[in-house]
């Protein structure tokens, strides 16, 4: 649902990859955004109406993607898909971080553009601390990226794990993603990403950014 920038760019992506489209959008002329190529169904009218989005064939889709303009027109039909026809993989484009966050613990997965932008931009601007980078959709696993103390230099990735209390989702080395083992040696410049709930986010932080040992 939605044919702006984004709703159109996923369109084409996923007929690309050989699936079967149906596009919503409460005004005709945002099909325009759709290149001639494209082969799948176009449906004017609004998308929490549940008789467009029949005609628009949820009953038997695979997956909704409600990417309007909107936040209350973007989760009323993600919680249509989800709850009335029983789409497993429903996913809603959010704008208001506060209502993104209830959503999520609904369970339906959410992109919060606002967060999403400055999360990335704040990484760049304030590289200090920890920063969470995903979320699950119950809001109850998160990774984050959490910098090293120099200390941790020359010691195996084990001995992280284990002051932490967590694993090492994985670790970012000259640019390149990388799942470690136990046996890596932490190198200088290495961006490490760890698995945490909330309850142990500031032990972890901790573990991470003190000295060694606590020295």
């Amino acid at each position: 649902m939605g044919c702006g920038r984004v709703g159109s760019t996923l369109a084409h992506n996923l007929e690309s990859r050989g699936h079967s489209i149906a596009v919503i959008d409460q005004n005709s002329d945002a099909f325009r955004r759709l290149s001639p190529e494209f082969a799948g169904v176009t449906v004017t009218g609004i998308g929490f109406d549940r008789d467009v989005l029949r005609q628009a064939g949820i009953e038997r889709a695979d997956g909704f993607a409600a990417v309007s303009s909107g936040d209350n027109s973007n989760i009323i039909s993600a919680r249509l898909a989800r709850e009335t026809f029983g789409v497993s993989r429903v996913v809603a484009r959010i704008y208001d971080q506060k209502r993104a966050e209830v959503y999520e613990r609904l369970g339906i997965p959410t992109v919060a553009t606002v967060r999403w932008t400055a999360d990335r931009i704040l990484r760049q601007l304030v590289p200090e601390g920890t920063v969470e980078i995903f979320r699950d959709p119950t809001s109850t696993v998160a990774i984050i990226e959490a910098p090293l103390h120099k200390d941790w230099y020359g010691q195996p990735l084990r001995a992280l794990e284990a002051t932490a209390g967590t694993r090492v989702a994985y670790l970012m080395r000259f640019g390149i993603g990388t799942l470690a083992n136990p046996d890596t040696i932490l190198q200088e410049g290495d961006q490490v990403f760890m698995l945490i709930t909330d309850d142990i986010a500031m032990q972890v932080s901790t573990a991470c950014t003190a000295p060694k040992g606590g020295k």
